[in-house]
């Protein structure tokens, strides 16, 4: 089979899967991270195979969606029907269990320089106008407030980062205004000085709103 029919067929599986999700994660998200991902691949010349099918698995064992989950045995079970060697199945599972932000602050390394690819594509996914809109819809689904001036940002907390505490507001502080320096790629860095500006333009806007002065 070619590795642009198994990436097709994936991406469908994935697209019925995830569908239905109303947190930020849903199929469109794996969508956008799939392409990003993609275009960051094609300017710094990695393995596309490897980055496209690691951008669509990215979400498939993320303890906020599918808690419990093992990441080996979730990728196995969509990539093993294709007759891909184990190695590489294992790869691919390896940069799935380790891309998240919040597997980051619970001190996992990734070093694969297409899964850092894959990173960077999912944390722009974070940052802009999409990170805004996806960051009230996963605070809304977990019963987060919208913002609370008494109550103070947590940094370095992966415990915190998934729970229902805290603010939807607070969220930029914690992780979207920091994801500008974690960029792996020069590409990535370039697209994320533009979303950025545009977090803190947003934030500044809110902030004066709440407060009665714009």
């Amino acid at each position: 089979m070619e590795k642009s029919e198994i990436i097709e067929k994936v991406a469908k599986e994935i697209e019925i899967t995830f569908k239905s999700d109303s947190s930020g994660h849903d199929w469109w998200h794996m969508y956008r991270v799939w392409k990003l991902a993609k275009r960051i691949a094609q300017k710094e010349k990695a393995d596309l195979f490897v980055v496209e099918l690691s951008a669509l698995l990215h979400d498939v064992s993320d303890a906020k969606l599918n808690p419990g989950s093992n990441s080996l045995k979730e990728v196995e079970k969509i990539l093993a029907p294709f007759g891909l060697e184990q190695s590489f199945i294992e790869r691919i599972a390896f940069i799935v269990e380790n891309v998240s932000f919040s597997n980051t602050l619970a001190g996992k390394v990734l070093t694969d320089k297409e899964g850092l690819i894959v990173r960077d594509a999912d944390r722009l996914e974070s940052s802009g106008a999409i990170g805004i809109a996806r960051t009230f819809a996963y605070g809304g689904k977990i019963g987060r407030i919208l913002y609370d001036p008494e109550q103070k940002p947590k940094f370095n907390d992966s415990i915190h980062y998934v729970s229902k505490d805290g603010t939807s507001i607070n969220h930029f502080y914690e992780k979207l205004l920091l994801l500008k320096d974690q960029m792996y790629t020069k590409t990535a860095k370039e697209i994320a000085q533009k979303r950025h500006k545009f977090l803190e333009a947003y934030l500044k806007e809110f902030l004066d709103e709440w407060e009665g002065k714009a």
